[in-house]
């Protein structure tokens, strides 16, 4: 067994005397709980750490490893220079993990390095860890974009690298909780932020891995989490293991979730098998909702599916197969042949966006065309995602809003962020955010998105409409 321990840790540069300035006092829990599993961790001897930090440099879909022989960091740019961090890279290690994680199909490797400074979420915890035991080389590595799974999986390869090296090596988690517990905190409340806490550190003390897989995007989203990925990580690195978990703290009086917990892991047991699990719920979901899938996502999916396996579009109802046609000939669905509306398709994978392209306004002759053709724009030509390859269609959920006609607004007071999407205008530059989203809690949170992605800056003068959708899934 080459993973020896594992630690889920915070990283407020606060806990640092030179920055806190003495407020460090404030989350003294949190100090003794760090010491404790420095503690630990030196009676472990690891010969390599792997240490990931939501803040060293980050892709949406790589992840990445940072190379050469050593790097440092201090906190100059939380008004500290000084003491500096320093740290020697195990090369070997990461080298081999850059090739296991190739051999597993990640994206994963040492291209791309922007700054070989360490970053604050690094420096946190070295200082603790480094204290008491200093005889090790690091391996760290940052978050991507990519999927709960992929990044359980890159800790799965993780533990397959210590093996194959036969390096005792322990993994550090480095990740505050969510940034949303105080109404006078630094980003302010959200009822999501206790709530994502409670089940994380629920999850973490009882080394119940599969729930932080499981956890709902929106509610991470909302609670604006930091380290959850991290963890994920980290979690895949003890797959398939006894483990011995161990809360030892969590606060949060700065509005800032912190949590300290241990893992020892123990013998093999397959019965925590909890990425394997993950996957066999996951596709189990997929098709209970592919049976229950109305006509409109559909055509949605046919679109998108027929586009990506064999780059063919499918523009009209002749392009359909048999079952799909002889469903448009029912009279409960002639509106889709015999009407006209703007309609906007969202893909989702585990739950976050995988892809949302519509059109406010009707631009094909029909309502089915608007849904096939805005399908694979949204699985090929949002710029904010790769295209969707064939391996991701069985895991995409499929939502499909028919937007009603829009109606000026006087303001935001006509507004319900639940019934009623909103339009902003100015000039010719038009923004849109659909009603009922995640996070968008507020009339002036959905006006204020809607004029970003409409490029309307602040001061300008716009006006708004509002509209109502009917939503398929």
């Amino acid at each position: 067994m080459s993973i020896v321990a594992a630690y889920a840790v915070p990283h407020p540069p606060l806990i640092l005397p030179e920055v806190g300035r003495g407020q460090e006092k404030g989350i003294q829990a949190t100090i003794d709980a760090y010491r404790r599993a420095a503690a630990d961790f030196a009676l472990r001897r690891p010969e390599t750490v792997v240490l990931i930090s939501p803040h060293a440099q980050m892709y949406a879909d790589y992840f990445h490893i940072a190379p050469g022989a050593a790097a440092g960091g201090d906190m100059r740019a939380f008004g500290a220079r000084q003491p500096r961090t320093e740290a020697l890279y195990d090369q070997e290690f990461v080298a081999a993990l850059a090739d296991v994680a190739k051999e597993r199909g990640l994206p994963a490797g040492t291209l791309g390095e922007k700054r070989s400074e360490l970053d604050h979420g690094t420096v946190v915890p070295l200082r603790f860890f480094q204290a008491g035991y200093s005889d090790f080389r690091l391996a760290l590595l940052g978050l991507s974009g990519l999927s709960a799974l992929e990044h359980y999986r890159l800790g799965q390869c993780l533990a397959e690298t210590a093996e194959r090296l036969g390096r005792r090596t322990a993994v550090i988690a480095s990740g505050d909780l969510s940034h949303k517990l105080k109404a006078d905190g630094p980003y302010g409340f959200a009822p999501a932020g206790p709530e994502f806490d409670q089940k994380v550190m629920a999850a973490l003390g009882a080394g119940d891995f599969q729930a932080l897989l499981g956890l709902d995007p929106d509610l991470c989203e909302a609670a604006a989490e930091c380290g959850l990925r991290a963890f994920q990580i980290m979690a895949g690195a003890l797959d398939g293991r006894a483990v011995e978990a161990a809360r030892l703290s969590y606060e949060g009086p700065f509005g800032v979730g912190y949590g300290v917990c241990v893992f020892i892991p123990g013998e093999a047991a397959p019965d925590r098998r909890f990425g394997r699990m993950y996957q066999v719920e996951a596709a189990e979901r997929i098709a209970g909702l592919r049976r229950r899938e109305d006509l409109y996502v559909a055509l949605a999916r046919y679109s998108l599916e027929r586009y990506v396996e064999w780059r063919e579009k499918v523009r009209r109802r002749e392009d359909l197969p048999a079952e799909l046609s002889r469903e448009l000939a029912a009279p409960a669905n002639q509106a889709l042949t015999q009407s006209r509306a703007g309609a906007f398709v969202s893909l989702r994978k585990e739950g976050r966006l995988r892809g949302c392209i519509g059109t406010i306004e009707p631009t094909k002759p029909s309502l089915l065309e608007e849904i096939l053709t805005n399908a694979v724009s949204a699985g090929a030509r949002d710029p904010r995602f790769p295209p969707v390859t064939a391996a991701e269609l069985g895991e995409l959920v499929y939502h499909v809003d028919v937007l009603g006609p829009p109606e000026p607004i006087a303001g935001m007071a006509a507004l319900d962020v639940r019934r009623y999407g909103v339009i902003v205008s100015a000039g010719g530059r038009r923004g849109l955010l659909l009603p009922d989203l995640a996070g968008v809690d507020t009339p002036a949170r959905q006006v204020e998105i809607a004029l970003e992605k409409a490029g309307i800056r602040p001061g300008e003068a716009y006006r708004m409409e509002r509209f109502e959708v009917t939503r398929h899934q």
